[in-house]
């Protein structure tokens, strides 16, 4: 997948420029919902990072709910190479995008 498809630089020049506006609770509800996202990223993130260099234990050998996760990151990771590494690099720069687009009520 191409970096094209995050536009994080984009937001934040716009943001920087005063050319991207939005209601404080609006902006707020974004960025809390941004940085869920961002966690999330990063704990599939690291599921594979454990996985990749782990033991050799089988998926089976996984609780239930651990292994479904290893299996869907590993699955995704193979779909889309390199892209939960994009977001986590991406995400951040929205969020700094929309907190400083974020204008308080008058």
């Amino acid at each position: 997948m191409d970096a094209e498809e995050f536009a994080g630089d984009l937001f934040l020049t716009l943001a920087t420029q005063g050319r991207l506006e939005l209601d404080a609770a609006v902006a707020d509800e974004a960025v809390a919902g941004l940085r869920r996202t961002l966690d999330v990223v990063a704990e599939r993130m690291r599921l594979l990072r454990v996985w990749e260099g782990g033991d050799g234990h089988a998926v089976c050998d996984l609780p239930p709910g651990l292994a479904q996760a290893v299996v869907d990151v590993v699955f995704a990771e193979q779909l889309t190479p390199g892209r939960l590494e994009q977001a986590a690099r991406e995400l951040p720069k929205y969020i700094e995008a929309l907190r400083l687009a974020r204008r308080p009520p008058p």
